[in-house]
């Protein structure tokens, strides 16, 4: 069936316009409560609980979903901004029935999105979204609540430091981060409050970042997507890392004390590292996506670890660590899953993990985190005007040229071209020992979806 509304990741889209409007918000909270009442037949009400990050759109969306799953009967818990992964939680914690948030995660302030996590803090199944869909285009005016069976809504005043709390109980008993000077990058974005609070309670002296939302300036030049200021300043400072999260928080990106970016890769490699020695890591392996660099596969090959590829997007990276009982999973981009602690990527749980291996071995974050070399991997986009993608992608000249590309390559890199998920784009990348080799096959790729384009 057609998706309609939901995408890899929820709904988005450019706020107020479709599909992000209050219309479709508030149909989209309609329709969940009536999938769920479905699914919970005998309960009388049910509970979710609402996140947002802060974006301006924010309030809207936020008052539509509320007005929609009170009109249905449900108890509406509003948590305010806080990460993603907090919304997970508080899901499974305060024993509720699904879980909103409300966020377009790195993506500029002009788009939203709308992002539904089930009782156990999960995202919900795509058969689960597709009853959801079907439910939107649906009349529900004969399923709403009596007059006297209306929902009532709560503001979560203690959300964040339920969250706070969570987070530094996943640390060894007794450890702290005293001694440590970091430097944290809030994209002013859902973390903004509670990034810099959990590492100053844990002991660390934390210099700040981007923690002054005012509705636009989300990701706008700061955070995960954007490093070059804490880069400078983690320098300029003498610090002992920089840790930058994206707009609600699932995504981290690590900066060493001489300034260079560490990625999901490298943090993958430490954690499984670490947990291979203590014997913590479960499944036999890791799961990561088709971007992650080759050196990272060859690394985890040493320590006895496969790594389990999937597409791109930490739903497909949860879904397989659930099938193969792994539990360690994530994206070069900074997707960290632990499922041990949490059902989601979560930048802050993962960036408070690195700190403790980093505590433990007595390792400066360069030392620690410079784990493998990267094999040279390139990546060229191709946006296209004149065909689809799966059309380009199909044709035969594409297709010999990537067929080439793998035969010269020979066992030594790989190639890899899809679509975009978002624009009319096919992404084009290739890897390999030799970056000539690689830059040479890529350019003869691109050449021939250019002609389609």
């Amino acid at each position: 069936m057609t998706r309609k509304y939901f995408g890899t990741d929820g709904i988005r889209g450019t706020a107020n316009q479709y599909p992000m409007t209050a219309d479709v918000a508030l149909k989209c909270a309609m329709a969940a409560a009536h999938v769920l009442r479905g699914h919970q037949s005998g309960k009388s009400h049910n509970k979710v609980v609402i996140g947002k990050d802060t974006r301006q759109s924010c309030y809207m969306l936020e008052q539509a979903m509320a007005a929609g799953f009170l009109a249905m009967g449900m108890e509406v818990i509003l948590l305010g901004p806080l990460p993603t992964p907090a919304v997970a939680n508080l899901t499974r914690t305060l024993r509720a029935d699904l879980g909103v948030m409300i966020s377009a995660s790195h993506n500029p302030y002009q788009d939203n999105g709308i992002k539904l996590f089930g009782q156990d803090g999960f995202k919900l199944s795509d058969e689960t979204e597709l009853e959801i869909e079907a439910a939107m285009d649906d009349d529900l005016s004969a399923h709403v609540s009596s007059s006297d069976d209306l929902g009532k809504a709560i503001r979560l005043d203690g959300a964040p430091g339920r969250y706070i709390e969570y987070i530094k109980s996943t640390l060894p008993r007794g450890m702290r981060l005293d001694g440590l000077k970091i430097v944290v990058d809030c994209a002013n974005g859902a973390a903004y409050k509670v990034a810099p609070k959990i590492l100053w309670e844990l002991g660390a002296e934390v210099i700040s970042m981007s923690i002054n939302p005012n509705g636009r300036n989300i990701n706008d030049e700061c955070g995960a997507t954007h490093t070059d200021a804490l880069q400078a300043r983690v320098v300029e400072e003498g610090a002992d890392i920089g840790i930058a999260l994206d707009g609600d928080a699932d995504r981290l990106i690590l900066v060493d004390q001489n300034g260079k970016r560490i990625d999901g890769d490298q943090l993958m490699a430490v954690i499984a590292r670490n947990w291979v020695e203590n014997g913590w890591l479960k499944g036999g392996g890791v799961v990561a996506t088709v971007m992650s660099n080759l050196g990272l596969e060859r690394f985890l090959k040493t320590l006895g670890v496969t790594l389990e590829r999937t597409a791109v997007g930490d739903r497909y990276v949860v879904e397989r660590m659930r099938e193969t009982g792994m539990t360690l999973g994530g994206e070069q981009s900074g997707h960290i899953v632990l499922s041990e602690f949490s059902t989601t990527g979560d930048g802050l749980l993962a960036a408070v993990q690195i700190l403790g291996i980093m505590k433990q071995s007595g390792q400066d974050i360069a030392s620690l985190c410079h784990v493998f070399e990267t094999v040279p991997q390139v990546l060229e986009n191709v946006r296209l005007s004149n065909v689809d993608a799966q059309t380009a992608m199909n044709d035969n000249n594409v297709l010999s040229a990537i067929q080439a590309a793998n035969d010269t390559l020979n066992g030594s890199g790989r190639v890899l071209v899809r679509p975009s998920g978002t624009e009319p784009l096919i992404r084009v990348m290739a890897e390999g020992d030799d970056e000539t080799q690689v830059r040479s096959v890529i350019g003869s790729i691109v050449q021939e979806i250019q002609k389609l384009a």
